[in-house]
């Protein structure tokens, strides 16, 4: 084994919010909810729970302040309870329920960064600078997405001196982590470890995580390209569920059950139980109507009905 790898990696399931942010029926909040708990007893200790952004611009998020309170009662304090705020008016709503951390996020690509918020990369980042200040005042944790990092749906192909620059700045605004995200899923592993080295001119690598969509069939492979370079945090969607808005025919976010799987499989540690996991998937799978996108869930729900 590659002594490289790391011992024991973090999952940050984004399914309730990446996940589902995308699926044209509604989600009612009890169901998001007992995903959630669902995931948490599976033993995943990072999770984005819901995005704090107008439910003019993404109505499957309009029940974020229902369903960060009826997590309130069961709330565990060891699991990392994230919320992604688009800007003040959505840290304030969000700072309401005491999210863990606040997930910001900018491109490396100027034409999406347009399309997705109607502005520029550097615009956005100023817009997220009183976030960023404010959320680190009230101790909460800072989190900086960068999409788009390898590929980009209007540019094509995104130049790593990109990824530095945006991560350069989001740094410079206090973002402690940086995940670097192939947002339409074109990366392959050597692209994927070229954008990870530009984000490590401006911060290490235990404050950078992987979230990779899965849209050419890749994101296992950089995931491991990621693990090779050190990479202990990953971004991952139960069911393989995703998506994204602004990415046309862009699919899911690489399904939690294959990563862990793999990284079991590698000795790695993650803290999850993976039996319990693919129930979780098999629930949020069977509501939506819709085929679980993990190859592990299916082939491990075919083994059990065999």
């Amino acid at each position: 084994m590659n002594n490289a790898y790391p011992k024991h990696v973090s999952i940050v399931d984004v399914s309730p919010r990446d996940g589902l942010q995308n699926e044209s029926k509604t989600v009612p909040t009890a169901v998001k909810q007992a995903l959630i708990e669902d995931l948490i007893a599976a033993g995943v200790k990072k999770i984005e729970t819901t995005s704090f952004v107008s439910p003019k611009w993404m109505p499957q998020m309009g029940d974020n302040s229902d369903l960060m309170t009826a997590l309130m009662p069961s709330r565990s304090n060891d699991v990392i309870y994230s919320v992604l705020v688009p800007n003040m008016r959505g840290f304030e709503n969000a700072t309401v329920h005491r999210p863990d951390e606040v997930v910001i996020f900018a491109s490396a690509s100027e034409t999406f960064s347009q399309k997705n918020i109607n502005c520029s990369i550097d615009e956005s980042i100023a817009r997220f600078a009183p976030v960023a200040a404010a959320a680190k005042a009230q101790g909460i944790k800072v989190r900086g997405v960068i999409s788009c990092t390898v590929g980009c749906p209007y540019e094509g192909e995104i130049d790593p001196s990109q990824v530095a620059y945006v991560t350069k700045r989001l740094v410079a605004i206090g973002a402690e982590q940086i995940g670097i995200a192939d947002t339409i899923g074109v990366g392959t592993p050597i692209k994927v470890k070229k954008a990870l080295q530009a984000a490590l001119e401006y911060i290490d690598i235990e404050h950078i995580s992987g979230h990779f969509h899965d849209t050419y069939g890749q994101a296992l492979s950089n995931t491991l390209a990621a693990l090779e370079m050190g990479v202990s945090e990953f971004d991952t969607s139960v069911a393989g569920l995703g998506g994204c808005p602004y990415a046309k025919g862009a699919t899911g976010n690489v399904a939690t059950e294959d990563v862990v799987y793999m990284l079991h499989g590698m000795g790695i540690h993650t803290g999850i139980d993976l039996d319990k996991l693919v129930v979780a998937g098999e629930r949020i799978s069977a509501f939506l109507g819709r085929r679980n996108d993990s190859n592990v869930a299916r082939a491990l729900i075919n083994k059990r009905n065999s």
